[in-house]
């Protein structure tokens, strides 16, 4: 008989999923050493109507990321690699090369944080193609990353100076572990990773999953749910492996335990809280990244998750390492997975901590006094080229805070409608007149925003949660000239 935390968690699910169609769904709770709870919607494949269950093989993504920072964390116990050694050191197959000869090298410690000085890498030919262009037809002979970067991947800014997430540095971490194992990654990933944690049917190959447990990806359309063809992946330490909820949730238990399951162990506790701890933090008000790890804060509660995209799949993990309680989701189609999984799982997530969702606030009043520091349009740092399409679709060119009818506003530059009309910044710290939060579009949560004022001669920073994005605006306030020719101040 199921428990009223299990009855409640299902009863969740069923909300969630009348909100966001999905053809197949699959969700664990995790606490206890175990997988606690599963519910599970829909199919995995629509002709034979196999249905889903905590045993379907779906495609993870992203959070393959994390399965090759533990594989280089690995290598750093071993004596190895060392996280702040230039990356040059180690790599064997092809070279980073900089974007100007004066500038710092880039460590394995940039790459596992994004802040290599990477771009996306995306090739004209597959800016209007799934992925980006970074997969191939299933069948099709799969290049190397030596082949796939021409010998060399080029960095579009000085390591340290940014971030960027890219597919690019996580698979350039791969091929170094590649390298100094002297192992290909897929074997070494099965040998170092999933086998000691139990992981028995998570895998880097397609030609390794059992197809009876396959889940079929579909893409939601206008005249229902469409296949999507099978497909390889090319930056494979990014996003390549496939797996289960029982799976993740052994994976999820070795978070939350020190790096160790039931069945073994992968990593010391003390490197795993190193993976943990905030190593890029832009600004203090915001968790930050860890090495690989989004950092979270539930309420109180420490949290680290990751995402995975890769359309048309989308998965999610959670662990409160604090709190012993994670959660693990997948799907093989649904529309706007990207925005919504994370969210609608996160606030799950918050219910099981007993915490409140986060929301804009309403007790808090505003400080117009300040808004004359914040207006002005904020740039990103570095180049934003054509092939960082996954800035430029959020971003566009930059951001805007502006005072639309009465109220503090803040806009992206992008071509996305919903982001161009901009967001009410609704003030969040009763103690801090330069931290907001705004409310996101479809219901997908809210965000924190926060500023740093300018300096007489300095910029101004504008700093996002989640994605941690850091935009400035030089010189303090933005002048704009009037319809007279006169210059003044918004």
């Amino acid at each position: 008989m199921p428990t009223t935390e299990e009855t409640a968690v299902r009863t969740r699910v069923g909300e969630i999923l009348h909100r966001r169609p999905a053809v197949g769904f699959a969700l664990g709770v995790v606490r206890a050493g175990g997988l606690e709870s599963f519910s599970a919607h829909g199919v995995a494949d629509i002709p034979s109507g196999r249905p889903v269950t905590a045993d379907t093989v779906f495609r993870a993504g992203s959070i393959t990321k994390t399965f090759t920072a533990v594989a280089v964390m690995q290598l750093r116990e071993q004596g190895l690699v060392e996280l702040d050694a230039p990356v040059n050191d180690y790599l064997r197959a092809y070279r980073l090369d900089p974007a100007d000869a004066a500038h710092r090298p880039a460590t394995v410690r940039h790459l596992l944080t994004h802040t290599g000085g990477i771009s996306e890498q995306v090739p004209r030919s597959g800016l209007l193609r799934p992925n980006f262009g970074e997969t191939v037809p299933a069948g099709q002979p799969l290049p190397t990353l030596a082949e796939y970067y021409r010998g060399a991947l080029r960095l579009a800014a000085e390591p340290g100076t940014r971030f960027r997430y890219t597919d690019h540095g996580p698979a350039t971490l791969g091929q170094l572990v590649a390298d100094v194992s002297g192992t290909p990654l897929d074997r070494y990933l099965r040998e170092r990773v999933f086998d000691p944690l139990g992981m028995t049917d998570t895998t880097m190959l397609r030609s390794e999953v059992d197809r009876s447990r396959l889940a079929t990806g579909y893409r939601l359309g206008r005249h229902g749910p469409r296949e999507v063809p099978e497909f390889d992946y090319v930056p494979a330490g990014a996003g390549a492996a496939f797996s289960t909820v029982r799976d993740m949730a052994r994976y999820v238990v070795a978070l939350l335990d020190g790096g160790g399951n039931e069945h073994g162990s992968v990593l010391r506790p003390d490197s795993l809280a190193e993976m943990f701890a905030p190593q890029y933090r832009p600004d203090p008000r915001l968790p930050g990244l860890g090495l690989a790890f989004w950092r979270a804060d539930a309420g109180g509660h420490r949290v680290v998750e990751h995402q995975g995209v890769i359309p048309p799949y989308f998965a999610q993990i959670f662990a409160a390492p604090d709190d012993g309680v994670g959660l693990v989701a997948l799907t093989n189609g649904t529309r706007g997975g990207a925005t919504w999984l994370a969210a609608e799982t996160g606030a799950l997530l918050d219910a099981l901590l007993g915490v409140p969702e986060p929301t804009v606030r309403t007790d808090v009043p505003q400080r117009p006094e300040v808004w004359s520091e914040l207006c002005g349009r904020y740039a990103l740092p570095g180049p934003v080229t054509l092939t960082d399409v996954r800035v430029r679709g959020v971003v566009g060119a930059g951001f805007e805070v502006r005072v639309r009818r009465g109220r503090l506003v803040l806009r992206s530059l992008s071509p996305v409608p919903a982001l161009y009309r901009g967001f009410v910044l609704h003030p969040d710290d009763d103690a801090d007149p330069y931290a907001f939060r705004v409310e996101l579009p479809e219901g997908v949560g809210s965000l924190r925003v926060v500023f740093s004022p300018a300096s007489p001669t300095g910029t101004a920073t504008l700093h996002l949660d989640g994605m941690p994005l850091t935009a400035h605006r030089p010189f303090g306030r933005r002048k704009e000239r009037g319809s007279d020719g006169t210059i003044r101040h918004p």
